[in-house]
């Protein structure tokens, strides 16, 4: 087998993983399947309230960035969790920053909310 055809089915293999995590997240992570149902909510909006194609930009932006931190935080508390399942402070202390971070990136995405909205109800 050539190499570039090597690299092609590592690359088709790494999509499948990918597609397994996604999976995974949106099947039984609580957190990510609220997060979606509130992504579908503000998108029906969206469509309702007839925003702009930059407006459509930043609002999906936004909603990628909440998702994204919110995997990236469920995969580092289950990661902590297997390396220290017990209650341990330092470990505690890691999934609150990691929490924070996914915290961050609601914060911006209902201030990016606000700005295309508000002024569509004034």
């Amino acid at each position: 087998m050539s190499l570039r055809n090597n690299f092609f089915l590592n690359r088709l293999k790494s999509v499948k993983y990918a597609a397994r995590g996604f999976w995974i997240l949106i099947t039984s992570e609580n957190s990510i399947i609220a997060q979606v149902i509130i992504a579908i909510v503000i998108t029906i909006i969206g469509f309702i309230m007839h925003i702009s194609a930059t407006e459509w930009m930043f609002q999906l932006v936004a909603i990628g960035l909440v998702l994204v931190a919110e995997a990236l935080n469920t995969a580092i508390e289950k990661i902590a969790d297997f390396i220290h399942p017990e209650y341990h402070k330092q470990i505690g202390r890691v999934k609150d920053i990691s929490a924070g971070a996914a915290f961050f990136a609601a914060i911006f995405a209902i201030i990016i909310g606000l700005i295309i909205y508000i002024p569509k109800f004034i």
